[in-house]
């Protein structure tokens, strides 16, 4: 990478970090072990073999593992009864990944003397887990447990890896459905793609793709690049990607982004920048017409000193989840959340506890549309071995189920990371690089249904003035008429007019729409009943200017069947109504009540006007000047539909306001 720091950013550079951390462990003790070679006698009679095995030790020290292991491949072709150079070759093999050679190492170590270092078990163990060969995996650390030399701490991490080579064989000879699909040439090529992120309706893919910083140069360290890449779906087709450039694009490393359901907003991680409070930090753009604004810093307290990256935002913008190694934390990487307060500032990051967070690593997170779906990656909950990817719900009362493993063959022996979930919950999409000779690339699957969280549908359109069809920059709200809740709140674009709000399905919703001087917009979505897949909301808004003799149709008014009791479900509604008159004071509205024609006229239209006068009465007790009120029953005489179907009795069965003055 260009950047040392920035390797957090890449799920890739990343596996490297994590590897790196796991065998920490084994490099110093194995550091031990030599150190107290030298001042004893080694196993070699031989100097010749001694002199390879100082040279190829001095080059592991170094880090320079290909040249180490040719060095004490010569040291053990002349002394196959070597030990220490077999712990060493074994060791330097695992570091370049070679982790079969490593095993064979460790291995040849063990039965020239099983007692010199015990620890040889223990990493022979882990050598097998790496390649997903079970079995000898946990006959490896059964051997090590056996043992009565070894320390407490060691013996938790077998007893850990013990239990996570009996959950793999568990999990292979019960695989859950997975049928891999690689994303085409348009998004895959011959570099590595990763990290991708997806708007709600499906049609626009962002993801990370490390190039050459300088093409002429060569494929080594430090000469990579991140920089992000855009493709957007037509009839079921990605285009080809194309770099977003600037104010984006820099000439150091971006990565990790997550886009906003709407496509408006992204945050991502950047590191080293000179805004920057610590290694990595968590960035933001807005998007208005075609453009994006200079990514900003969010700032503390979400960054600070510490690592933060891997961000994933909430449907509604306003909870933002992320990894760090903070302090105050559970393990060595956790994942946090931070709300977005009413002055665009975040809280006080907070720690999602130990139901999620172990002492391993817990990593990019992805809180899916449904608001209380996450998905995350963890190398400290039973799993395959290495990073697995986990799913967990949120609790009525705030709290997290416990993570279940996605299983076999979603998740393997390699590293696992960086999981996203489309809007309907059926199809999942990630990157890998388990298929050999195609590099790093993004795949998709179809998710299995015990894995998907609550299908989100979504409204999509545009605001406009009815008279002049100028695209207005109008504020949205969706609210749960159960409880009156605001779940979404949300603005069009400010130059375009455009939006898409998520919509979560199993749920009735209000929808109002409002810009100062116009009057607000009222629709209702009935998904209390769709369990299942509901098609997309795509509708144009034209909102009215203020003036006499306009009306809008209060659609999420409601009254007990046959009386003109108000239902609980209208209160949402009627306060927006109450709140337009208090942004309004100098206007003077009539309620007017209309019914469908089933039954008697003039029994209709007396209900019609008890409605009406119910509404009033409600807007009078909340504090509305009733002078400014009126109300009007029209019974069954101005329909707007035919009466002949249920769907037209039901809209003919309305309220409404009107501007009188």
């Amino acid at each position: 990478m260009k950047i040392a720091g920035v390797q957090f950013c890449s799920i890739w550079v990343g596996r490297r970090a994590l590897l790196a951390g796991r065998i920490l462990l084994f490099f110093s003790l194995l550091l031990i072990l030599t150190e107290v070679a030298f001042s004893q006698e080694l196993s070699t009679g031989s100097r010749r073999a001694e002199r390879f095995y100082m040279e190829g030790r001095y080059k592991w020290q170094l880090r320079d593992y290909e040249e180490a292991v040719e060095l004490l491949k010569r040291a053990t072709e002349i002394d196959p009864r070597f030990y220490e150079a077999f712990l060493v070759k074994g060791q330097a093999y695992f570091e370049m990944g070679k982790f079969r050679n490593a095993a064979a190492s460790f291995r040849s170590a063990i039965v020239l003397d099983q007692d010199f270092f015990p620890m040889a078990y223990y990493n022979l163990g882990l050598s097998y887990l790496r390649v997903g060969d079970y079995q000898p995996a946990r006959d490896a650390f059964a051997d090590f447990l056996a043992r009565e030399d070894i320390s407490e701490e060691m013996r938790v991490q077998a007893e850990k890896n013990l239990k996570n080579c009996d959950f793999a064989m568990q999990a292979i000879e019960n695989p859950v459905p997975f049928e891999l699909v690689r994303l085409d040439s348009n998004i895959n090529t011959n570099a590595d793609e990763y990290w991708p992120t997806l708007t709600a309706d499906e049609r626009t893919l962002i993801f990370t793709r490390q190039t050459l910083a300088d093409p002429e140069g060569e494929k080594v360290p430090g000469n990579y690049r991140e920089d992000f890449f855009l493709s957007l779906r037509d009839n079921g087709d990605w285009s080809e990607a194309r770099l977003m450039g600037e104010p984006l694009a820099s000439e150091q490393n971006e990565g990790a982004p997550s886009i906003t359901a709407d496509g408006r907003k992204i945050y991502f991680t950047a590191c080293n920048r000179d805004d920057g409070y610590g290694s990595c930090d968590i960035y933001v753009a807005e998007r208005s017409g075609e453009s994006w604004s200079k990514p900003k810093n969010i700032g503390s307290p979400v960054n600070s000193h510490a690592w933060e990256a891997q961000p994933s935002v909430s449907a509604d913008g306003r909870t933002l989840y992320f990894a760090s190694n903070r302090s105050g934390g559970i393990g060595k990487m956790d994942i946090w959340k931070a709300n977005m307060k009413d002055d665009g500032s975040w809280s006080e990051p907070v720690n999602l506890g130990d139901v999620i967070n172990t002492s391993g690593n817990e990593m990019s997170p992805f809180i899916h549309l449904d608001g209380r779906t996450l998905y995350f990656a963890s190398d400290g909950h039973t799993g395959m071995g290495g990073m697995d990817l986990f799913v967990t719900r949120a609790n009525q009362d705030g709290t997290w189920s416990e993570p279940e493993n996605l299983g076999y063959p979603i998740n393997t022996h390699h590293d696992e990371i960086g999981l996203i979930i489309n809007a309907r919950g059926d199809l999942a999409y990630f990157a890998s690089d388990r298929i050999e000779g195609q590099g790093k690339d993004i795949y998709v699957f179809e998710l299995y249904q015990e894995a998907r969280p609550r299908e989100v549908s979504y409204m999509k359109g545009t605001v406009f003035d009815n008279e002049t069809k100028r695209r207005l920059h109008a504020r949205f709200e969706i609210i749960d008429v159960e409880t009156a809740e605001t779940k979404i709140e949300a603005w069009s674009d400010e130059i375009n007019g455009e939006f898409l709000i998520p919509i979560v399905t199993g749920k009735d919703y209000a929808l109002n729409v409002s810009h100062e001087g116009y009057l607000f917009f009222s629709e209702h979505f009935s998904l209390a009943q769709h369990a299942g897949q509901a098609d997309p909301f795509l509708m144009d808004i034209p909102l009215q200017p203020i003036r006499e003799g306009e009306k809008v149709v209060l659609r999420n008014i409601f009254f007990e069947f046959d009386s003109y009791t108000l239902l609980e479900e209208s209160i949402a509604e009627l306060l927006k109504l109450y709140d337009f008159l208090v942004n309004n004071p100098s206007l003077r509205i009539r309620i007017n009540g209309h019914t469908d024609s089933t039954g008697d006229p003039e029994y209709n239209l007396a209900l019609s006007e008890k409605r009406a006068e119910t509404v009033v009465l409600f807007l009078t007790e909340k504090g509305i000047d009733k002078n400014r009120l009126d109300y009007k029953g029209f019974g069954e005489t101005e329909p707007v539909a035919d009466n002949e179907t249920a769907e037209g009795r039901a809209l003919n069965r309305r309220t409404e306001f009107e501007i009188i003055k």
